[in-house]
């Protein structure tokens, strides 16, 4: 790649090279974690395929950039990630919350950089819309998605007393149960490797992402970054007035609603959205409550 062309992590507004960890494919991290592969970047760190050789299974590891850019947004992040795995494992939703499997800080002469460890995920729901050619989910999918993700929020409110206070399609990601797809990641690593730009102080490579696994796992709630506890009163905005949800009956009228729902369909999926469209709190349905709502019921 040529070094006057911007690629991955460069493009981004705010990038400062210094404040990515430098790592390379194949290089061991701990004596434990060994890189197979770049997955991603992102404004606050990088995400790569990585085989644990203790535990004989790939993870996925978060590489932060230097934790002094970042401040306590770190360890608010690990401190919430800590509640979760204290609470009971046995709540249906537990299983619909990523989990973190290990944490260490990376010493360097530009400073300290944060890791965490995943099981990996294949895509997110947004990245699958974009493949998409109507950009949409199948009912069935969208209607065990959002089973899946009252079950994550569920546990969250009822048993972590935890606000997610960032939840988009580029947060909620599914599962792969075909481990054959890692295998392959590293097979094509080694038959046709990643295009890289190399600079005197590191190399940038270009990310890879997995195949189109045989069998997708359920969907899997992640980035916990922006989360807080519910133990205090929060004031701060969430959502600007300009985009407010839309008034339900245009969603009613809409042309492309028939395509999608028959009459019936329409009034139980105009239903179940008013169940959460509610100004006052007090009128909203739990989260429990919407996971087992008639609409998602029949649409399973």
């Amino acid at each position: 790649i040529a070094l006057l062309e911007r690629v991955e992590e460069e493009t981004l507004l705010d990038y400062v090279s210094s404040y990515y960890y430098s790592t390379n494919i194949s290089k061991d991290l701990r004596d434990r974690y060994q890189i197979v592969g770049k997955l991603g970047y992102g404004a606050s760190s990088t995400i790569w395929l990585a085989r644990d050789l203790s535990g004989k299974r790939h993870v996925v590891l978060k590489l932060f950039i230097t934790s002094s850019s970042l401040g306590k947004h770190l360890d608010d992040e690990i401190n919430i990630y800590k509640r979760l795995e204290a609470r009971s494992h046995a709540h249906p939703g537990r299983e619909a919350v990523r989990q973190l499997l290990d944490t260490f800080d990376l010493e360097v002469l530009d400073g300290q950089h944060r890791c965490l460890v995943h099981p990996p995920l294949w895509e997110s729901v947004l990245a699958f819309l974009g493949r998409d050619p109507i950009g949409r989910l199948p009912v069935p999918v969208l209607a065990f998605t959002l089973k899946r993700l009252f079950l994550a929020l569920d546990f969250l409110h009822s048993e972590c007393n935890v606000i997610h206070a960032d939840i988009k399609a580029d947060n909620i990601m599914f599962g792969i149960r075909d481990e054959d797809v890692f295998e392959k990641y590293e097979g094509l690593e080694l038959r046709d490797p990643s295009p890289r730009k190399v600079l005197d102080d590191r190399s940038i490579y270009i990310s890879r992402n997995l195949n189109l696994p045989k069998q997708w796992g359920a969907p899997v709630l992640c980035d916990f970054g922006s989360a807080i506890t519910g133990d205090v009163e929060h004031t701060e905005d969430i959502q600007p007035n300009i985009y407010r949800p839309p008034p339900l009956d245009l969603l009613a009228r809409g042309s492309a609603s028939e395509k999608f729902f028959t009459q019936d369909d329409r009034e139980l999926f105009l239903s179940f959205m008013r169940k959460m469209l509610q100004w006052d709190p007090s009128k909203r349905h739990s989260a429990k409550a919407l996971a087992d709502d008639e609409w998602i019921r029949k649409s399973m």
